[in-house]
């Protein structure tokens, strides 16, 4: 039943992730793409301390299979875990404990770029809801295992 509810999830996140490119009108096409989208912050989490965030305040995660070199999370695995992107021609912007030094991007396969941390692509996990929230922290999920990086751009490998 529970790999049910998140083949359910993710198809309901993959109808609501439509291919276009172009902006789309309304408030949520407009933060969809703010400049905000690329702002790399930080965050105190009970029990891993202060861990990178995105503006919104949800938990970035790197991916072990990415192995500091490139985006890996793909299709399917990039609905569960989606890509922190950043549009053509913007900057990753670093905020709070974040260093500016460590960010950078890569390509994405599925197609845009993704914002990177000390060479480590970032992404968030659909099962965090709430900022603060690091329901995918140490876990084997998507063919890899997932953890949170510290403002040094160091993996904290410690459960939750």
């Amino acid at each position: 039943a529970g790999l049910a509810a998140v083949a359910a999830a993710t198809g309901i996140l993959a109808a609501g992730c439509g291919g276009s490119s172009a902006p789309k009108s309304g408030v949520a096409g407009a933060q969809h793409v703010t400049k905000k989208s690329a702002t790399v912050m930080t965050r105190k989490v009970k029990h891993l301390g202060v861990v990178l965030v995105n503006s919104r305040g949800r938990t970035l995660y790197m991916f072990v299979p990415d192995h500091r070199k490139k985006v890996t999370c793909k299709g399917a695995c990039a609905v569960v875990w989606p890509p922190l992107k950043i549009k053509k021609g913007q900057k990753p912007t670093a905020g709070g404990a974040a260093k500016r030094k460590l960010l950078g991007t890569d390509k994405n396969p599925s197609g845009g770029r993704v914002v990177t941390y000390n060479r480590w692509p970032l992404y968030t996990y659909f099962l965090d809801k709430k900022p603060g929230q690091t329901k995918g922290q140490a876990i084997d999920n998507s063919g890899g295992l997932w953890y949170v990086l510290s403002p040094s751009g160091k993996v904290i490998k410690k459960k939750p």
